[in-house]
């Protein structure tokens, strides 16, 4: 099984740099220098901390997916950056990061969830994804329980 990992939009990412609120909310956006590693949502890279910045606002992963929001808190860098690429390979500068791994069914139906502090994102990813009616993963920080991309499978 080949499998896509998926950042948010490009369209999602300029609209907040533009407006400085977030997309189908209106709420604020907050713009400052990186405390945290990261990663900015569009590239997947990790911040820079103390040096480059990024923007905080309110996503919904769940967006065009499942009928009832479940927004959160994510960042991207405040300056344009190059959305990662749906490949198969799971960011190489995550893989060290103790991660969290949820399959969700159809209609946000949670199925399972797997915790990966060994780098194995895409053995796991594959094992979700093979669970009766598993339609997508998100993969959250498992320290700060936030999102950070959906993983599918490839075509």
């Amino acid at each position: 099984m080949s499998l896509r990992m998926i950042a948010i939009p490009t369209k999602i990412a300029e609209l907040v740099r533009t407006t400085m609120k977030a997309p189908g909310y209106g709420h604020p956006a907050h713009r400052e220098v990186a405390g945290g590693y990261g990663p900015c949502r569009h590239c997947l890279r990790p911040f820079r901390v103390g040096s480059e910045e990024r923007i905080l606002f309110t996503y919904d992963p769940f967006h065009g997916l499942a009928e009832f929001p479940l927004p959160g808190p994510i960042f991207v860098h405040a300056q344009a950056c190059e959305r990662y690429g749906e490949m198969n390979e799971f960011p190489e500068e995550l893989r060290a990061h103790p991660l969290t791994l949820v399959a969700y069914g159809d209609r946000r139906t949670f199925l399972r969830k797997e915790y990966v502090a060994d780098g194995r994102i895409e053995f796991v990813a594959k094992n979700l994804l093979g669970e009766p009616g598993a339609r997508y993963v998100h993969v959250r920080d498992t320290a700060a329980g936030c999102y950070d991309l959906r993983i599918e499978r490839g075509e």
